[in-house]
């Protein structure tokens, strides 16, 4: 079975909103094995409302909208879903007493518009709301020959999340039939989205009951493979043997097979060696240093950095020779590799890495263009250094650079 969530409120179709509710939805769902085929946003206006739920209705399974039960005159979805389904709306006393008792018990005078929120759809089961005034409601219906499930929750998180697992989790158990989900995640990086599926589509187009997706994002490949049955051995069974073709052919690219960041899949390799990073950084500007120890428990394996935009504080504090720098400039293979070798000895970690390349929009030349970096390995027994042309903005060629900075660290540590 498929879903649609619609979230509704104009305030969604701003900058300055984001639905985060339909992600709530779509994980306790496809623990239900239903999969999300659609979400929609819509403002409020009712004939838009009623549009999309009749578009809703005529593809999906399950139909869940999400806000505009509230009393305000701009709360319409009880009046959308019923025009949109035929059905009339009554006012449920028993709501009005039940909301006339809770502004009492806070000495609030309650207002008329109040009562719109005891309007419920001809049908329609009362999902109770202990968290806000408005109740949901829920309908097992028939729509053009078919069984649909629709679905009425309150917008606010607190409110729609007790809601739901209390109230429609139960039911949607109960109705459904038994489906199980699994999915894996693959992570690879420092290949390009294209090359990566012209690999392994051959691959992953024989697996028809699998659903594959290929996100690409700053230097990251994430795929992620999806499959329904009626028991879920069956359905890991299709995602594993499916994620293992695509690991031997995508080989040591594919750095995640659960799904696990780079900076985390560095550091469990780096506690698993016994070993020890620090890190010189100049164009990144302690954006590696950021991503390592944004994962708990970095301090294990990670000892820190020095950011050294500075010629003098690369010397300074990673002890770069100034000779060095006056010879070959601060973006240069030689002091890239001064940098990993004076931060590793100054920390005495396992490894170091330096970075130090233009990340622009400005300072780039003809012989050193913006998106030339450097990053270097170090450890006891070598250093190795790359040159890189990164293309994109500032935010992208830094990205790219700590992107390919933790893969060189990985590389080594494997």
């Amino acid at each position: 079975m498929n879903c649609e969530i619609i979230a509704i409120g104009s305030e969604l179709l701003t900058p300055f909103r984001s639905d985060t509710n339909s992600l709530f939805l779509t994980e306790r769902l496809n623990k239900l094995g239903v999969q999300v085929a659609f979400k929609t946003i819509v403002g409020d206006r009712q004939q838009d409302l009623v549009d999309q739920v009749r578009i809703a209705l005529n593809r999906a399974d399950i139909v869940i909208t999400m806000g505009g039960l509230g009393p305000t005159v701009d709360d319409l979805t009880r009046e959308a879903v019923a025009e949109a389904l035929g059905f009339r709306l009554k006012r449920d006393q028993a709501i009005v007493g039940a909301l006339y008792a809770r502004f009492a018990a806070r000495r609030i005078q309650m207002t008329d518009n109040n009562s719109r929120q005891a309007d419920v759809i001809d049908g329609a089961i009362i999902l109770e709301n202990p968290n806000g005034t408005a109740p949901g409601q829920w309908l097992d219906i028939v729509y053009n020959t078919h069984r649909k499930l629709v679905l009425l929750l309150p917008g606010p998180p607190h409110e729609l999340k007790s809601l739901f697992d209390a109230q429609c989790l139960p039911r949607l158990t109960e109705t459904l039939p038994k489906r199980h989900i699994a999915t894996r995640t693959l992570k690879a990086t420092m290949i390009g989205e294209s090359v990566a599926d012209a690999r392994i589509a051959p691959i992953y187009n024989q697996y028809k009951d699998v659903e594959t997706t290929i996100l690409a994002h700053m230097g990251d490949i994430q795929l992620n493979l999806i499959c329904g049955k009626p028991l879920i051995e069956l359905a890991q069974a299709r995602v594993d043997e499916l994620a293992g073709r695509i690991e031997d052919e995508l080989g040591d690219l594919i750095y995640s097979s659960q799904g696990e960041s780079l900076e985390q899949i560095v550091l469990y390799y780096l506690e698993m060696r016994g070993a020890t990073l620090a890190t010189a950084e100049s164009c990144t500007g302690g954006m590696m240093a950021q991503r390592l120890t944004s994962i708990s428990g970095s301090s294990r394996s990670y000892l820190g950095g020095a950011v050294v935009y500075s010629n003098e504080l690369k010397t300074a504090f990673a002890g770069v020779p100034t000779e060095t720098l006056a010879l070959y400039g601060a973006v240069s293979r030689e002091v890239a590799t001064a940098l990993a070798e004076g931060i590793r000895q100054r920390s005495n970690a396992s490894i170091g890495v330096g970075i130090t390349g233009i990340a622009g929009p400005n300072g780039g030349t003809e012989e050193k263009p913006v998106g030339l970096v450097y990053i270097a390995v170090a450890d006891d027994q070598q250093t190795e250094v790359v040159e890189k042309r990164f293309g994109g903005d500032r935010e992208r060629i830094r990205q790219w650079s700590t992107q390919q900075a933790l893969d060189l660290v990985r590389r080594r540590l494997m």
